[in-house]
């Protein structure tokens, strides 16, 4: 069963928890990596495409809570790991072009925390201790 229908039935089963779909979190080609890598090597054209459009989802979904609110807030992204790892380097305000230093494993967490003061925590970046050894994967 897919990451992404296991989430589903859980998140039907819980009151109060909406899900959506957004092509913005799609995987794609976020920015050229520096250093560049050789095993991997899109067209430019990628970049300018998948680019704008991996930034529109940080813009859209990463954001400071508002400071009125009292209780803490989560969103949950199932998506690909260029996305994981762009979102986060954008997040820590790190220099993006370095999103493919970063490894993720698949079906790993990442857990980051933005506090209504701006202040940004990375807990846990590509967590798969809960997973058997054996059915752990990268691509």
């Amino acid at each position: 069963m897919a990451c992404e229908q296991i989430l589903s039935e859980c998140v039907s089963n819980i009151s109060g928890v909406k899900k959506i779909s957004t092509d913005l979190l799609r995987e794609g080609a976020p920015i050229e990596p520096d250093p560049p890598v050789s095993h991997w090597k899109p067209e430019a054209v990628q970049y300018y495409e998948d680019g704008a459009r991996i930034e529109a989802a940080f813009r859209n979904f990463i954001h400071r809570a508002d400071a009125k609110q009292e209780e803490d807030s989560y969103e949950i992204f199932v998506c690909h790991a260029n996305v994981i790892r762009y979102i986060v380097c954008r997040a820590l305000q790190f220099p993006p072009e370095g999103w493919l230093r970063l490894s993720l494993n698949n079906g790993s967490i990442t857990h980051l925390v933005i506090r209504p003061n701006g202040r940004v925590a990375l807990r846990t970046l590509g967590d798969t201790g809960f997973m058997p050894p054996d059915k752990i994967t990268r691509t």
